[in-house]
């Protein structure tokens, strides 16, 4: 039987949070900064 310890569980879910939350922060820095873009392009 193969018991992973509750330790390494919760350091692995960590690591998988910070990084969706990475993920999620550059994602979003990318959608500002074309939402910036297409501002610019509609008041010409």
């Amino acid at each position: 039987m193969n018991h992973r310890g509750s330790g390494n569980y919760s350091s692995d879910s960590e690591k998988e949070i910070a990084k969706l939350k990475k993920e999620l922060r550059d994602k979003e820095d990318a959608l500002e900064i074309l939402k910036k873009a297409i501002g610019i392009l509609n008041k010409d």
